[in-house]
């Protein structure tokens, strides 16, 4: 009974989620810490941190932009094709006004990953549209520039409310099994397409 126990309190997540989570979590985190370092060094408007200044970090930001644009698609179709019941539902909003009730909880989680999706695509168009010369000379009234600090700012609001809906959720056994790296037989890497194909 004991070891019953244990394993319905520690759940299994698919290696192909936590494979493409991880690899997405580590990267939206390098863009958002690159990501402040340029702001720090060409802008900061709103502020600035007293930090040495990197040389190329605009360089190693787009860089990091780069290896993003490989996979933050791939986890946004994951999350669509195969995750989609952790996303906004159809009565998302209507449970959202039962607040404090486990539902509401559930929706707020819901939400937030709906959220960090939309935050990543926007991060990822909006760098796409910036001409990497544009903050050395000075020019911080470009469009895209904006929209790229908005699409920063709501991913680091919705990482932070990410975390905390998911302990707040499934408790540390769901953040551990995120990042652990035991896999089932039946979930080996060879069975990633047809888990794609099943939606399972």
């Amino acid at each position: 009974m004991k070891n019953s126990s244990m394993a319905r309190s520690q759940p299994y997540q698919p290696s192909l989620l936590r494979f493409l989570h991880g690899i997405n979590a580590i990267l939206v985190v390098l863009s958002l810490v690159t990501g402040f370092l340029v702001y720090n060094t060409f802008d900061a408007r709103f502020g600035r941190i007293a930090l040495p200044r990197v040389n190329g970090i605009i360089d190693i930001h787009g860089t990091i932009a780069l290896t993003f644009w490989i996979f933050a698609p791939l986890f946004v179709i994951y999350s669509i094709w195969i995750g989609w019941r952790k996303l906004a539902q159809k009565d998302t909003i209507a449970n959202l006004s039962r607040v404090g009730e486990p539902i509401w909880w559930i929706s707020l989680q819901r939400t937030t990953n709906t959220a960090m999706l939309v935050a990543m695509l926007l991060a990822f168009g909006t760098g796409k549209l910036m001409d990497e010369t544009w903050l050395p000379t000075g020019d911080l009234t470009q469009v895209a520039y904006s929209l790229h600090l908005v699409a920063w700012l709501v991913m680091l609001v919705c990482l932070a409310l990410h975390l905390l809906m998911s302990a707040k959720v499934g408790g540390l056994p769901l953040l551990w099994s995120m990042s652990s790296w035991k896999i089932r037989s039946e979930d080996h890497p060879k069975m990633w397409w047809k888990q794609l194909r099943d939606r399972v």
